[in-house]
């Protein structure tokens, strides 16, 4: 049955190698697992994967063409996209300094927890930092306003899928299972990961203050990267 797909091996190919790249949605869940636990892991994922569901729907019904017959819309998104991103980096870049002026107090707990039944994961990061909106809900913010799902959705996602293809809504709901199984590998992969560094961090402080940091960091470069993205 000709769906009307192009290169489907390069597709899985920069699927994989986009999926690949460091990005605020993957941030955001490793983080959300090392703070939180597995199952906000995957409470951030799928937000994550609602979210790219979103913009992939609005690829397939022609969000490019939108973007660039009304780029004051996409000049409003990007702008406020990134000031969230920007937002966030801040507030985890607040969450490392509360970290280091709270190492005395983390220390002191985990002595209390390895000296009582006290279960190890219920400490994390929540004991210096204030409880925020569900995982699921900023997550999907995050995905809906990532640049690198944005400009892969309407750039590249799209191309794919030929102009006069018999069944192109079909066509796209191949790409788009394809894409969403690889992003939950991976995502699944970092969920687990985060989940056993937590234990390591929470030992070490200063770990929890650079890894924190370096986070933060990164979600302010990603909010300058989708305040200046073009859909070229």
């Amino acid at each position: 049955m000709d769906l009307g797909i192009t290169s489907l091996t390069t597709f899985i190919i920069g699927t994989i190698a986009v999926i690949l790249l460091p990005g605020p949605n993957s941030m955001f869940v490793l983080t959300t697992a090392a703070q939180k636990g597995v199952r906000d892991g995957y409470r951030a994922a799928l937000g994550v994967f609602v979210g790219d569901s979103i913009l992939m729907l609005l690829a397939a019904l022609g969000a490019a063409t939108v973007f660039k017959t009304a780029p004051a819309v996409f000049t409003t998104l990007k702008l406020v996209g990134g000031m969230y991103l920007a937002f966030l980096g801040f507030k985890m870049l607040m969450g490392a300094y509360r970290i280091w002026q709270n190492r005395a107090h983390i220390l002191s707990q985990i002595e209390l927890e390895q000296n009582s039944t006290v279960d190890a994961h219920e400490g994390r990061l929540e004991s210096v930092s204030q409880k925020s909106q569900s995982p699921f809900i900023k997550a999907l913010l995050i995905s809906l306003i990532n640049p690198k799902a944005i400009l892969f959705c309407v750039s590249f996602f799209v191309q794919f899928v030929r102009p006069d293809a018999p069944h192109p809504l079909l066509a796209f709901l191949v790409l788009a299972t394809i894409l969403q199984a690889c992003s939950m590998i991976y995502l699944s992969v970092l969920i687990f990961s985060g989940d056993k560094l937590a234990a390591t961090f929470r030992a070490r402080p200063l770990w929890m203050v650079l890894g924190t940091g370096t986070v933060g960091a990164m979600f302010l470069g990603f909010g300058l990267r989708l305040a200046t993205a073009t859909l070229e």
